[in-house]
């Protein structure tokens, strides 16, 4: 049957999924469940097809695909990846007619397909034990050069030398805030962001050791980030991985004895493991980057991501107390916290490490999840809670407050409920709507930030730039309420309007959006899986996802709001406006605007190369 909305007509199938169905606390599971034995098929995989009209196309041989380093994380991103050699070009041939046949007759490119859905579009992973199917050959276009490939279908534009730093950056030092570099946009939108080759640089501390906290990770292309100096000192690799997918990650690795890992433990259905940071410790001493990119080349190359890169902590003398090199934000003892919660005897060390170190200096708050079910106090520790209690205690109401909008920017969107008051718009809004311990329960707008189909298809990556956007179809359609609170990526000031977020950030702003009450760059996307939910009549919360972020309040730089720096680059390096890294205020949604489905064709018009997106 069809459904009208807003931002489209879609072909609704009779699918469900059962997002309740979860285990009890401490229940383990052996990863992600597999399908049911029913006449369901997997998600379609979107990919791109050669040229011309008619496509020389060589068979893969017998034996099953090597399955790429890349081939990790969610189904919206190791898709693409499987059919990477075969784009398809826009044109009208009826080579295409049978193709659309999925597509809806009024041509609006919005389609279900007849799979089931996962709790969390963002962090589904394939059922491991099935077999890729084999990726179509591209013929060779004449003049066509070698390059490195993407896992979308693209080839990479290698980076000139003078991309990268030679020496020590301006940049912002009163934030810490920071964009990542984004290969084809002019200089001026990359002076004072930073690659991962700038922060693993010497220009940034003499290294000794490094941990790599993520989600999906090529290994290969991550230690070719390390300057040839510092590429054969250890590193560790913290990641939720398990038995194929882990064996794969394992295998990675055989050529760099040292890489070592080690494996969070999730206990909960559909959890994963999507924090991002790194631990560096040097000669000099130590430093925390907290981010939004995972650790494969996709990710630094035409993507908006974001970091906080702390100060190198100096080593405390020796004989200091417990206590000793504490911040006023306490994020020594929020960091060592969350350490301790992997429960991981690789971490001891590290845990000993920091412990020596002088962490004073830190002016941010740690906001962190962790996967279990938390009761009593304990429900403040992780999670949307655990924002509520700092937004409580740190920050002071505001005049008006409830004309102060809440603003939520992110990539991936998971189920939430069949109306907003499920989840969205009551125990989530109340935390977003904290400021300071008021009484006064607002009801102020809430803009969310979420790409558009023509945001992604005039993107620089063109529609593959959506292997990063997973939203499905099959969530999105049972809560067709949500898009009534979308608004458009559009970033002309940071000179990203066409490089697709991958970043997450919450605020919330004034009226005319020239002050901030607070920012939050963090990992976590629009989930329950991210965020955790009440349970029990409100008496406990479940959270199912490690993630991490950090929490800018006004109050810890001295400050009663922060501007907003309207022109953030070229950077200075003293400036007091607070660089959000998209324009505001935000753009709603027309009503002709659709909100990216990564699982869906988009058949009618080319992208930025020329190619539409066909799941098959």
């Amino acid at each position: 049957m069809y459904q009208d909305t807003q931002h489209g007509k879609w072909t609704v199938s009779s699918s469900e999924d059962d997002d309740e169905a979860i285990p009890l606390s401490g229940t383990t599971t052996s990863g992600p469940p597999r399908p049911a034995a029913s006449g369901h098929s997997s998600p379609p995989s979107p990919k791109l097809e050669p040229v011309a009209a008619t496509v020389e196309v060589k068979p893969e041989p017998a034996d099953p695909p090597t399955v790429s380093s890349l081939a990790v994380g969610s189904e919206a991103r190791q898709s693409p990846l499987t059919n990477q050699l075969s784009p398809v070009k826009f044109e009208t041939s009826p080579s295409l007619a049978g193709k659309r046949k999925k597509e809806p007759s009024d041509g609006s490119g919005w389609a279900l397909s007849d799979s089931d859905d996962d709790d969390d579009g963002d962090v589904k992973r394939k059922s491991l034990g099935k077999k890729a199917p084999p990726s179509p050959k591209k013929k060779k276009q004449k003049g066509e050069t070698e390059r490195s490939p993407s896992p979308y279908g693209r080839v990479y534009v290698d980076e000139p030398e003078d991309f990268f730093e030679s020496s020590v950056p301006c940049l912002d030092d009163t934030y810490r805030f920071y964009l990542t570099k984004v290969t084809g946009l002019d200089r001026k939108y990359n002076s004072g962001a930073l690659h991962i080759r700038d922060i693993l640089s010497p220009l940034f501390g003499t290294l000794k050791e490094s941990v790599q906290f993520n989600y999906c990770f090529d290994i290969a292309w991550m230690v070719k980030q390390y300057p040839s100096e510092f590429r054969d000192r250890p590193v560790l690799i913290v990641h939720g991985d398990k038995r194929e997918a882990k064996a794969r990650l394992l295998q990675q690795a055989t050529s760099y004895p040292h890489v070592r890992f080690c494996q969070a433990k999730l206990d909960i259905a559909f959890g994963t493991h999507h924090t991002k940071m790194m631990l560096l410790w040097y000669e000099e001493g130590f430093r925390v980057i907290i981010m939004t990119s995972n650790l494969i080349r996709a990710d630094w190359y035409q993507k908006t991501q974001g970091m906080w890169m702390s100060p190198v902590f100096p080593r405390l003398p020796e004989g200091s107390g417990e206590s000793a090199g504490e911040s006023p934000t306490y994020f020594k003892r929020d960091l060592l916290e969350y350490l301790a919660s992997y429960r991981a005897p690789e971490l001891e060390e590290w845990i000993l490490r920091i412990k020596e170190h002088d962490l004073s200096e830190a002016r941010v708050y740690l906001v962190g999840s962790t996967p279990g079910r938390y009761v009593g106090s304990d429900m403040e520790r992780w999670g949307h809670l655990r924002l509520r209690k700092l937004l409580a205690a740190h920050t002071d109401p505001v005049p008006g407050e409830e004309r102060w909008p809440v603003v939520g920017q992110f990539s991936s969107i998971g189920s939430m409920g069949p109306d907003k008051t499920k989840w969205l718009t009551g125990e989530f809004q109340r935390t977003m709507t904290t400021l300071g311990n008021s009484s006064l329960r607002s009801d102020p707008p809430l803009h969310l930030v979420y790409p558009a189909v023509e945001d992604v298809r005039t993107s620089l990556e063109g529609y593959p730039a959506g292997g990063s956007l997973p939203y499905s179809v099959q969530t999105a359609q049972k809560q067709l309420w949500l898009h009534a609170f979308f608004h458009r990526w559009k970033a002309t000031a940071t000179g990203r309007s066409h490089a697709m977020p991958h970043i997450k950030t919450y605020m919330r702003a004034s009226p005319d959006f020239t002050q901030l009450a607070w920012f939050l760059v963090t990992s976590a996307n629009l989930s329950k899986a991210a965020w955790g939910a009440l349970e029990k009549k409100n008496t406990q919360v479940m959270v199912r996802s490690y993630e991490l972020g950090v929490l800018y309040v006004p109050s810890a730089f001295n400050m009663k709001t922060f501007p907003v720096q309207r022109n953030p680059f070229p950077v200075s390096s003293s400036s007091s406006g607070f660089p959000v890294p998209f324009d505001l205020p935000p753009a709603c949604y027309s009503p002709e605007d659709q909100p990216w489905i990564w699982n869906i064709p988009y058949s009618q018009a080319p992208d930025t190369n020329g190619n539409i997106w066909i799941p098959s």
